[in-house]
């Protein structure tokens, strides 16, 4: 190996660690946002959520993660859907890891696949795609924010509201290694939903 390429895999793993610091400390403080009651989550459970998880169980948060996670639709986001499965389903602790494992491994296969397709096909192939519900001048702001910020924005972007999977696409226009994105997806998803589950328990008053 070469020192630059030496230097690169160096740089690639701070970057990773990083990444994780971040997204341990801002997980950190949305808990605590959430405990002391300065955040909640969105007021009431849409219809539609209810409906699916009622009729089709886990089989329907499942799917409805990995189209969401591929941008395909939102009209069931996981803000809604998640605090409806721990309400109706999440009789014990097992039944809530098993709700959450189901939405980040649906989420983080979702992702995966658009982060493919922005990797292989690039701007041209996406521009075809007219669901990805991306414009040009966001798509250029969130390229920004990876080009400065690097990996530590994959798993910070899925922790928060309003930018979850939005880094997704220029991830993949960077060519970021493959197994590194799923890992920090999939890691950025698991705490945004611990934290949706976690508020939705102190709001039901079990915790």
């Amino acid at each position: 190996m070469s020192s630059d390429d030496s230097t690169r895999s160096r740089l690639s793993s701070r970057q990773i660690g990083l990444a994780l610091l971040t997204t341990a400390v801002i997980a950190a403080l949305v808990w605590t946002a959430a405990r002391t009651g300065y955040l909640t989550i969105p007021a009431g459970t849409t219809d539609v959520a209810r409906s699916l998880l009622e009729r089709y169980g886990l089989p329907a948060l499942f799917v409805v993660f990995i189209v969401e996670g591929a941008m395909l639709l939102y009209f069931a986001p996981s803000e809604s859907l998640v605090p409806a499965a721990v309400v109706l389903l999440g009789e014990t602790t097992a039944d809530i890891a098993t709700i959450v494992g189901v939405a980040v491994i649906g989420a983080t296969i979702g992702q995966t696949g658009l982060f493919l397709l922005a990797k292989r096909g690039g701007r041209e192939v996406l521009r075809e795609r007219r669901w990805v519900a991306v414009s040009e001048a966001n798509l250029d702001r969130f390229e920004g924010w990876f080009d400065r910020w690097g990996a530590l924005v994959v798993p910070v972007s899925n922790t928060l509201l309003f930018t979850r999977g939005m880094l997704t696409i220029p991830a993949g226009l960077a060519e970021m290694d493959t197994r590194t994105f799923v890992v920090l997806s999939a890691l950025g998803t698991l705490s945004f939903e611990l934290i949706l589950a976690a508020v939705t328990l102190g709001v039901v008053g079990w915790l």
